[in-house]
């Protein structure tokens, strides 16, 4: 009898293999972009009224204010690399990210709980100014609660940003595919602008509802941001590609280094005898280091191996013996600190805002001489980010396909030179700002403005422009290429740590700063007069402090310049090379076949 047909169309359906769409891709990518773009709206946005904030609601002085935002800001730019280590050693970055998404929703609905409820701030002030507040001062559980939602949000901040990078990456690489070079260059690119988009969006209509809705209104609209792109983020697990973790890199990186130390006279093999002398696991395909920092070599030599390995086949002592694995990952770190350090100087650069802020304050911020409408001196540096927001869409979807159309191949420009040339622009845009900072002092001082630093000079404000735009231009170009580099560079077991050094940077760069502008106010400082650095713009010479920073500026493009010579190649030119010299090897094989 046979069966109908429904039955056994059915059952033909069941037999059937199902079909399953390959996890990562595009479709992943609005979840992982939104989830950090959402966390910078949230996060950037209360940073920038958090000083009014304190000092009125919490009474706090201007001193005490700033270092607490200080420590804040310290601990935000510094975590992401206790999250980098989380998530490459422990945890996998999803996991990671999708904590540190709950961290900071947690400290951001505890920070509004504090504008909501009367009795966790101190009682409000009577009198008619901040200054001149008469409440009684926050007590200890007040503001323990306070540093509480900032340590919860900058843990959120340290998960989120390392990962949510490196673990776009992975949606998207993919070694198979021949414009894969090209698909990740695209990504970094546009990932950085759709961050600094958010960032425009955090220094605009977040602090507009802050300003004009209340702090009631301006804490709870960054929760709830916060709280969806946690939902959504976790929703769209199924479609992730989610790596593994190596477990302790950290602790890997450290044995490298101290077995190369404790093995520092052993004598290194061969090249044509070094065949089974390098103790490596079975399932690497690095069966031999490299021959760059060859000293580290010492730390995976074999030199008894029945002392030396166990009869699983692992070191005996991970102290005295290493994988060929982890020594590469140790000359990795090694050999980008160099190039590394050469983005903080542009760092410092951008971090000179409060002074810009000053001088916009002081020059004629209207858009025309008819015009009544002013440029609140808070928003120039939305320059900095249209610049860079447009240099990354015309570098992606104007210059290179023109390029490539008029040389008839796919053209990119080098990531280094990219850093190179980005360095060199940080530099002019310090020239820049120290040759109008002088005009402007000088038609202030003619105007006989040299003791009202408040008063308005006659000069647009429009004249700040240029270098807003020179620091876009240079965060564009050094920036991103950071990013790049650190990432291809890395081994895929240390791409969050890859991440999370550009932030590092900043922070290393904030602190520095602060050194060079105490260096120079103490140094710079008459006898019975003014330094470069005074509180009245008018009569200090901001204009000089610029030029030091230029000059500091051309000096690290000559330093990188040796840093990126004694780097050598990048893995992407090494594999175009390989790839140049297999074509042309099966070029001259074809020609022996027809000769």
């Amino acid at each position: 009898m046979e069966n109908p047909p429904d039955q056994t169309e059915s059952k033909e359906m069941m037999l059937q293999p199902r079909i399953t769409r390959p996890k990562g891709g595009l479709l992943t990518m609005p979840f992982i972009i939104a989830n950090e773009g959402f966390e910078k709206v949230a996060s950037y946005g209360l940073l920038q009224n958090m000083m009014l904030y304190l000092m009125s609601d919490y009474g706090l002085g201007l001193v005490k204010g700033q270092n607490v935002l200080f420590m804040w800001v310290a601990a935000t730019n510094f975590m992401p690399l206790v999250g980098a280590f989380l998530s490459d050693s422990y945890l996998g970055r999803f996991l990671t990210i999708s904590i540190a998404s709950l961290s900071s929703f947690l400290g951001m609905l505890v920070l509004w709980l504090t504008a909501m409820l009367p009795q966790v701030t101190p009682s409000p002030c009577v009198a008619s100014t901040v200054t001149k507040c008469s409440s009684t001062a926050a007590t200890s559980s007040q503001l323990a609660l306070l540093y509480f939602a900032f340590a919860l949000i900058s843990i959120g901040s340290g998960g989120i940003r390392p990962c949510s990078l490196a673990f776009g990456a992975d949606q998207l690489d993919n070694k198979e595919n021949p414009k894969n070079e090209r698909v990740l260059e695209s990504f970094f690119g546009w990932y950085y602008a759709s961050s600094s988009v958010a960032v425009l969006i955090a220094f605009t209509v977040i602090v507009y509802i802050q300003d004009h809705l209340g702090w009631r209104i301006g804490f709870g609209i960054p929760a709830i941001i916060m709280l969806l792109a946690s939902i959504l983020f976790v929703l769209a697990s199924p479609l992730y590609v989610k790596r593994n973790a190596t477990k302790s890199l950290f602790t890997g990186l450290a044995q490298a280094a101290a077995a190369a130390y404790v093995n520092r006279k052993l004598v290194l093999p061969a090249h044509n005898d070094s065949s089974g002398c390098y103790y490596h696991l079975n399932d690497s395909e690095l069966k031999a280091p490299s021959d760059k920092l060859r000293f580290l070599n010492k730390a995976c030599v074999i030199r008894i191996r029945e002392e030396d390995i166990g009869v699983d086949g692992l070191a005996l002592n991970p102290w005295r013996l290493c994988t060929t694995d982890q020594v590469e990952e140790l000359k990795a770190l090694v050999k980008v600190i160099p190039v590394w350090s050469t983005g903080i100087m542009m760092s410092i650069n951008v971090s000179q805002n409060s002074f810009q802020l000053l001088q916009a304050n002081s020059m004629d911020r209207r858009l025309s001489h008819h015009s009544t409408f002013k440029i609140p001196p808070g928003s120039f540096g939305m320059f900095t980010i249209i610049a860079l927001i447009s240099w990354v869409v015309l570098y992606d979807r104007a210059i290179l396909p023109l390029a490539s159309k008029i040389r008839g191949k796919p053209v990119r420009v080098n990531v280094k030179i990219r850093m190179g040339l980005g360095l060199f622009t940080s530099f002019l845009a310090m020239a820049v700002s120290a040759t109008v900072e002088h005009y402007r002092r000088r038609t202030a001082i003619s105007q006989g403005l040299a003791n009202n630093p408040n008063a308005t000079v006659n000069i647009s404000a429009m004249w700040l422009v240029p270098q807003y735009v020179l620091h876009g231009l240079a965060e564009a170009l050094t920036g991103i290429g950071q990013t790049e580099f650190f990432y291809t560079e890395f081994p895929k077991s240390m791409s969050s740590i890859a991440a999370a050094l550009f932030g590092l940077g900043m922070a290393v760069a904030n602190i520095l700063a602060s050194v060079i502008l105490g260096v120079v106010k103490n140094s710079s400082k008459k006898k019975g007069g003014e330094s470069w650095i005074e509180d009245n713009i008018n009569k200090g010479h901001y204009d000089y402090y610029y030029w030091v920073l230029a000059i500091l500026s051309f000096v690290n493009v000559i330093y990188y310049v040796v840093c990126s010579w004694s780097y050598g190649p990048t893995m992407n030119q090494l594999r175009n090379d390989h790839k140049v010299n297999g074509v042309r090897g099966e070029e001259q094989e074809e020609a022996v076949k027809l000769n």
